[in-house]
């Protein structure tokens, strides 16, 4: 298992994971498209992947400009290994080596996504588009899910 930055020539890869999932669907896979994925990864932010032999089995990426969680997505069959998990604090550990300002993403209710980021310290703020929950997460929100997850070691 190998976890390294996102390249260009892993988007074809990234976009199979990406239709792969089961929960938070696109309705119409054409809306992301390559372009994005390449400004995400290289202008807007950074991407990061998992990679166990020779195939990318997820993906997560950071918008550096928008202050937003971009994706975090794992391929079904690689799920409750605590790959997204890995990808989520590498993922969370560049956004705030970069700045300090808070972070958001948006995801569906009732899913494993809600589960996992409130488990993982994000809170809850609102709604955002179509009925999904708004998630945040401050620096000094980060620094002490940390603290608390090291002294639970």
């Amino acid at each position: 298992m190998i976890f390294r930055e996102a390249t260009i020539a892993d988007i074809p890869q990234i976009q199979i994971v990406r239709n792969a999932v089961k929960e938070n669907r696109l309705s119409d896979p054409s809306v992301v498209t390559d372009d994005d994925c390449k400004i995400y990864i290289t202008q807007k932010g950074k991407g990061w992947v998992c990679e166990i032999e020779n195939n990318i089995v997820a993906f997560a990426i950071a918008d550096l400009i928008d202050k937003n969680i971009w994706a975090l997505f794992v391929r079904p069959a690689f799920e409750s290994k605590g790959i997204g998990k890995k990808l989520h604090d590498e993922m969370l550990h560049w956004y705030f080596d970069q700045t300090k300002e808070t972070v958001w993403l948006s995801t569906a209710s009732n899913t494993r996504a809600e589960k996992f980021y409130r488990n993982a310290g994000w809170k809850q703020v609102g709604m955002y588009g179509k009925g999904e929950i708004k998630f945040e997460m401050s620096f000094a929100d980060r620094v002490a899910n940390k603290k608390l997850s090291e002294q639970m070691k």
